[in-house]
């Protein structure tokens, strides 16, 4: 059975950095894409960034381009979204998202091609 866990949420001020971190447990792991979606209050969940198996291969969302980077440690079956110059509208709910089994279309920025997901850690920015 694979479990995802995520950690390292926090309240941060404005233009602040936060590193989350994405525990994945389980057979095969290391060969899963991974990916992080955020939920705010009132508003549908959203994909931030994605990663494929060997890290060579990235995405990214429009709103988070040159301030988040995503990054995996396959020897740790880890995952991790560094977060830099964080804004109050980042503020959300982050869900860790694994794929077990790729898709004929495989849009790594779509949360139905995710197999196994977090209980999410809580962002929140101050102004």
């Amino acid at each position: 059975q694979v479990q995802v866990a995520e950690s390292g949420g926090r309240l941060v001020q404005a233009g602040g950095s936060l590193r989350l971190s994405c525990a994945a447990s389980g057979p095969y792991v290391a060969a899963y894409s991974m990916g992080w979606f955020r939920q705010a209050p009132g508003k549908e969940r959203e994909f931030v960034a994605a990663i494929d198996w060997s890290g060579g291969t990235t995405h990214y969302a429009d709103a988070v381009k040159g301030r988040f980077t995503i990054s995996r440690d396959n020897t740790k079956n880890a995952v991790y979204l560094q977060m830099n110059d964080l804004k109050p509208e980042d503020t959300a709910v982050y869900y860790c998202a694994a794929q077990g089994m790729p898709r004929p279309q495989n849009d790594l920025t779509s949360g139905e091609v995710y197999d196994y997901w977090g209980q999410g850690t809580q962002v929140t920015v101050s102004s």
